[in-house]
């Protein structure tokens, strides 16, 4: 369990559960330097769901979750949802870091059409990570598991079939879509990070699923040579070497995976 604490400081607590979405999150608690503390919860190893002990932090029993207790008070504010913990964050945590984007341009405070290019990127990869990439992962998941689903022989041509047409017809084409328009979006951020030139919350929301299910996906060099690099560049990020350390550190090993 990591901690380092002030008493004139919040107290930032990160309910981190393996093969999850918390992983980018500790990551994020890195690269702002924030004093956490850690607690480690494990999936059933038959079923994979998260462990009930999850639900008395919050209802649906889901990680990431995070409780952020102000100096001061004794009741702590329990956020879930990755992007709405992203975004709480970096609202009260960032001090001025690019993980943030800077929203105006110069004299057009308050103005539609006053954003810079980056923080509109920034507002709609938050969104886009969880809306339309994720949820094409999770299928993939769950196909994944229809064909590899301990059936009787006889049945086993049933479910290969129906996993396989789903992949091909449905999951196939969408991941196809979504690396293409990232590998452009990549191409045109004017920079090494899907929002220019400076690693944002945006970078670490989509790490999850690129880096987890990216492979599994279709996303490999030769087809997306622009965002297999990015991916690879941040596998290579410092803090998220470190997130991994203190994840090695605790449990003895670590598996980015979904």
């Amino acid at each position: 369990m990591a901690s380092i604490e002030g008493a004139d400081q919040p107290k930032v607590k990160l309910y981190w559960l393996d093969q999850s979405r918390s992983q980018r999150i500790l990551w994020l608690l890195e690269e702002l330097n924030v004093p956490y503390e850690l607690e480690i919860f494990h999936r059933d190893p038959k079923t994979h769901f998260a462990p009930p002990e999850l639900k008395k932090v919050h209802a649906l029993g889901k990680s990431p979750v995070i409780s952020v207790t102000a100096p001061g008070s004794s009741e702590p504010v329990v956020i879930a949802e990755s992007a709405l913990i992203v975004e709480y964050l970096l609202d009260h945590f960032s001090n001025g870091s690019t993980l943030l984007p800077k929203k105006w341009k110069e004299g057009q405070e308050g103005n539609v059409g006053g954003e810079t290019e980056e923080w509109l990127r920034f507002r709609y990869y938050m969104h886009y990570a969880e809306g339309s990439l994720m949820p094409f992962m999770v299928i993939g998941l769950i196909t994944k598991s229809i064909k590899t689903a301990p059936v009787p022989f006889f049945i086993k041509p049933i479910t290969g079939r129906i996993s396989g047409n789903v992949q091909s017809s449905f999951l196939d084409p969408n991941f196809a879509t979504h690396f293409t328009f990232l590998e452009e979006q990549i191409k045109t951020s004017g920079g090494n990070y899907i929002c220019g030139p400076n690693l944002t919350g945006a970078d670490i929301l989509l790490s999850f699923p690129l880096i987890a299910g990216g492979s599994r996906a279709g996303l490999i060099k030769e087809k997306y040579p622009s965002l297999h690099a990015y991916v690879q560049r941040l596998e290579n990020e410092p803090g998220y070497k470190k997130s991994i350390e203190k994840i090695i550190e605790i449990e003895g090993k670590f598996e980015a995976t979904l």
